[in-house]
């Protein structure tokens, strides 16, 4: 019962570290993919919810995100700083 235990703290642990955060400038955004791409290259899958319209090419953005099960970068949030 020692190995399975183990096995869940490890994976219990290794959780917090698909979680991650970035910052940047917004190189473009995709409204039919919901994607924001920084000027690193970087692409971040947008939440459903989020009102496009509040973001633009050129705007400087802080970004928390995790990596779902596809590999993709899913917004959590993400600050616009003035």
């Amino acid at each position: 019962m020692r190995i399975p235990a183990a096995l869940l703290c490890l994976v219990l642990l290794a959780a917090p570290a698909l979680a991650a955060d970035t910052e940047g400038t917004i190189a473009a955004i995709d409204t039919e993919s919901m994607t924001i791409t920084l000027e690193d290259g970087a692409t971040y899958k947008l939440p459903p919810e989020m009102d496009v319209s509040a973001i633009a090419d050129g705007m400087e953005v802080v970004i928390a995100y995790r990596v779902n099960e596809n590999g993709e970068r899913q917004i959590t949030d993400m600050f616009l700083p003035e």
